[in-house]
């Protein structure tokens, strides 16, 4: 939805500032962020950290809520089009995708119902570009819902290869709640019977970045240790003593444009951290 909002511009915001300073450059600025709640976050402050950090696109997960359960007014005043694809359950998973620019194609699912009443993947297009923002099944529910997640990633690689023969030029971001390596964990023997570093999982998650996708953040630093998780437990995030779940695939064709990554572990809007991509392209 196209937004016109009229305002009086001080030439001091940063909104404004970065907007003229991005008119010069090329860098394509991509945050992915699970928000645990979509509602507690914004009272948290999380629509005017996004709009300081002048996002292009930033891609939410786990929003528990309904477009129409969060207030129009935000929503209009942030200055974003923004694109829902929640779960059927109220208060429980969903995606939203929020951009600058309108995008040129909107496909909330993967068309298969049993991961899409849940609101799993939403795909959005600009131009050439294509990001997927997908909220994976967390398995720490107990061995139900770890077989639940281990279908969802076998039932949805199909998917996500399909998508790339068509899209070559492709981004998936979002909360994959899988370790992939034992340095994105702290403590890696200590927790590897708890879902999300279970070996079968974190085989799958290897041969996803060992086939056509690319993990942006492990590319550009491949020593450096960042996480984007912490328990609410025992100050876990203070101690810094988190995981890495979180993850921005690129297709082999955008390596090239990867320019930065990083991990907001400061800004605490949920146990979640954003992690933002600066990438070589302009939409």
């Amino acid at each position: 939805m196209k937004i016109n909002i009229k305002r009086n511009i001080n030439p001091n915001d940063p909104f404004y500032t970065s907007l003229f300073t991005n008119k010069m450059s090329n860098t394509m600025k991509i945050a992915s962020y699970n928000v645990n709640g979509i509602r507690a976050a914004i009272k948290r402050g999380l629509f005017e950290w996004i709009r300081e950090q002048d996002y292009d696109v930033v891609c939410f997960q786990e929003t528990k809520a309904l477009e129409e359960q969060v207030d129009e007014s935000l929503l209009k005043e942030i200055q974003y089009h923004h694109y829902w694809h929640s779960a059927e359950k109220k208060g429980y998973s969903g995606v939203a995708t929020f951009s600058k620019v309108k995008p040129t194609k909107v496909i909330a699912g993967c068309g298969q119902e049993v991961y899409d009443k849940e609101g799993r993947v939403l795909r959005t297009d600009f131009g050439d570009l294509t990001i997927l923002n997908c909220y994976f099944p967390s398995g720490s529910a107990g061995e139900e819902r770890h077989a639940f997640k281990m279908q969802f990633l076998n039932d949805l690689k199909p998917f996500f290869l399909d998508t790339i023969k068509e899209r070559p030029n492709t981004i998936i971001v979002g909360d994959y709640n899988v370790v992939h390596q034992d340095i994105d964990i702290h403590n890696p023997k200590k927790n590897d019977k708890r879902s999300g570093c279970q070996p079968e999982e974190k085989a799958w998650l290897a041969e996803w970045f060992n086939g056509p996708f690319t993990d942006a953040f492990r590319h550009l630093y491949p020593e450096k240790q960042e996480f984007s998780w912490w328990s609410y437990r025992a100050g876990a995030r203070g101690k810094n003593k988190g995981w890495r779940i979180d993850y921005l695939s690129v297709t082999d064709n955008l390596v090239p444009t990867l320019e930065s990554c990083a991990h907001y572990r400061e800004v605490k809007h949920s146990d979640h951290c954003a992690v933002e991509l600066n990438l070589d392209w302009k939409i």
